[in-house]
């Protein structure tokens, strides 16, 4: 099996960010093949400057590199164990040679000149200001100017980069055996994945029909109902997203999915909330980067779902909560295993950054007083005269100081940053108490903050086991014997196993 997930708008992007964090963590590992080429990705979006999109690459990026890392040490621990490929971004404008506006996209001011019926069609369809509004800032919230530009993307531009290499790819996995799984990501009250989702879903729908690839593909569409507002500023006559539309934009497509594309999707999963967290207005570009939502994370869950269990097209599966407006770890499907992953991975981050990282710059800039560090010895190499960390003589010899380590130690820092990043912003969702870390405590890093059964919601930890569970422990048994090997990644190897408490 292989998974291929393309993210269309600002939304469609932040769902791959939650999908390459749960990568990260294993929640994929017994779900999609522990390879390089484990989860693909695409991102599509008219605004290639967008704040989500943005942010959703850069933790891709850092992933990657730290992936890379572990590229000899798969199959022992859950973490940076699931590859994410990205194919990149695709944007419906990229070889556009006219302003990003529809008037010019469609060369309207040619056909009024030639009074074609097209030009009179145009008039009634879009008002002077949609027709001129500048879409590098994405659609504005509009699926009737979106669906314009998307219905234009035909399979004859399948031919384009990075079409072309992501159906070769499904081609060449459909040969060989296994089961492509697609599944395209976005909001549906919008305007960028309101007008993608059907388009470029019906489009490969029907480029795998033609070439005789439809029944060995799985096609789902996960679909974000509306789940944020904002109050606009501005002039109300501008063109942008209007939040009071999102109810009948979402009744629109609801019905479309209904009547016209039952055929496009084998699974479709609606996600949404009833409490609509509040976000800051943007007209999009940079400005436009809203924090992480829980939702995002129950469309990476879907995700698992949908290609380790292979739902039937009829099934109907149902998630609620126990209280409403508050999210624990009951309400997560899989709760166990997922609670499992994610908290270890938030131990060994906060552990690493909190500790490890500063008594590496010690040692590295003064040397170690082995007395007080003693697992030192364990993983680096010693200039005994000196009793400073060496730089290698030859590959088998691990030195602190060689750069191949300290470029190691920089990676696995900045993924730990973006990853508690990620799980303090999901918690700061307006109209919503998130029960599921002590985001307080892991976004400070407090050197205070010893007992690590703590940072995690909802235990019923004894105090025996809460006295045990800590960052003194920890560290003390980083020096006992174990097989996790040498050097920074055997460091950051044994650290992820002694914070997989439960």
């Amino acid at each position: 099996m292989s998974l291929y997930g393309i993210g269309i708008g600002g939304t469609g992007a932040k769902c791959l960010e939650a999908i390459t964090h749960l990568a990260a963590t294993g929640v994929f590992v017994d779900a999609a093949p522990s390879t390089k080429e484990g989860i693909n990705v695409l991102f599509v979006d008219a605004d290639e400057t967008n704040g989500s999109l943005e942010r959703a690459k850069n933790s891709l990026s850092l992933y990657q590199k730290t992936y890379a890392l572990f590229a000899n040490e798969r199959n022992s621990i859950p973490l940076m164990q699931t590859g994410v490929s990205s194919f990149d971004l695709w944007s419906p404008f990229r070889n556009a040679s006219t302003d990003k506006q529809l008037a010019a996209f469609f060369s309207y001011n040619s056909l009024k000149q030639n009074n074609s019926t097209l030009g009179h069609l145009f008039d009634i369809l879009y008002t002077q200001e949609e027709r001129n509004a500048n879409l590098d800032v994405g659609f504005r919230g509009r699926p009737a100017i979106g669906s314009a530009v998307m219905s234009q993307v035909d399979l004859d531009r399948l031919g384009e980069e990075p079409w072309r290499s992501l159906v070769e790819r499904i081609r060449v996995d459909a040969a060989g055996g296994s089961t492509p799984k697609i599944v395209l990501y976005g909001s549906i009250f919008g305007g960028t994945g309101a007008s993608g989702l059907p388009t470029i879903g019906r489009l490969l729908a029907n480029k795998l029909k033609k070439e005789n690839m439809r029944n060995g593909v799985k096609l789902a569409g996960i679909f974000l109902l509306p789940y944020f507002s904002f109050t606009p500023t501005g002039d109300a006559e501008q063109v942008y997203a209007r939040a009071d539309q999102f109810m009948l934009n979402t009744e629109a497509a609801l019905r479309y999915y209904l009547t016209e594309a039952q055929q496009i999707f084998d699974v479709v999963y609606l996600l949404g909330s009833q409490t609509l967290s509040t976000v800051e207005f943007s007209v999009g570009k940079q400005s436009q980067r809203n924090d992480p939502h829980f939702l995002e994370v129950y469309a990476g869950l879907a995700t698992r779902h949908f290609i380790r269990e292979n739902p039937d097209q009829h099934s109907v599966i149902l998630v609620s909560r126990e209280i409403k407006d508050q999210i624990s770890w009951a309400d997560i499907p899989e709760s166990g295993r997922v609670k499992q992953d994610l908290s270890a991975a938030v131990r060994f981050a906060y552990v690493w950054l909190s500790y490890i990282v500063p008594e590496l710059a010690i040692a590295s800039s003064k040397g170690v007083n082995l007395g007080g560090i003693p697992w030192f010895k364990r993983f680096y190499k010693l200039d005994s005269g000196w009793n400073r960390f060496a730089s290698p003589s030859n590959s088998e010899s691990f030195g602190l100081n060689d750069l191949e380590q300290q470029e190691a130690i920089a990676r696995i820092s900045d993924w730990c940053r973006d990853y508690l990043r990620w799980i303090v912003e999901l918690h700061d969702c307006q109209g919503e108490t998130i029960q599921l870390f002590d985001a307080a405590a892991i976004s400070s890093l407090s050197p205070g903050r010893d007992e690590l059964a703590m940072l995690v919601k909802g235990k019923n930890v004894s105090e025996a086991r809460r006295l045990q569970e800590t960052i003194p422990n920890v560290r003390v048994n980083l020096d006992k014997p174990d097989t996790s090997g040498k050097g920074t990644i055997g460091l950051a190897r044994t650290l992820y196993k002694l914070c997989r408490l439960d």
